[in-house]
């Protein structure tokens, strides 16, 4: 019982942890929410494809499918919490 008790706690303590960050990082998600296939977001890909951007820049968030792919792990992790709590 005192190992699972340990297993139980260490388990609590990092998931209030993850909570604390992605809480954090609810703007962040809002932002690329609205940003993803926004006129803005067309610009920048046209820009990027025309080579307009700098070579060395991060340019991820160009993608077609990071931003998505970020969403939908965002709405599967949220729906498992949810159906963990009920």
């Amino acid at each position: 019982m005192e190992h699972l008790l340990e297993v139980a706690t260490r388990a609590v303590k990092r998931l209030a942890a993850a909570l604390v960050d992605y809480e954090a990082a609810q703007e962040a998600l809002r932002e690329l929410e609205a940003y993803y296939g926004s006129e803005e977001w067309k610009q920048d890909f046209a820009a990027d494809e025309a080579g307009r951007l700098p070579k060395e820049m991060k340019r991820g968030v160009l993608s077609e499918d990071a931003v998505w792919n970020l969403l939908e792990e965002r709405d599967e992790v949220e729906s498992r919490l949810n159906r963990e709590l009920q």
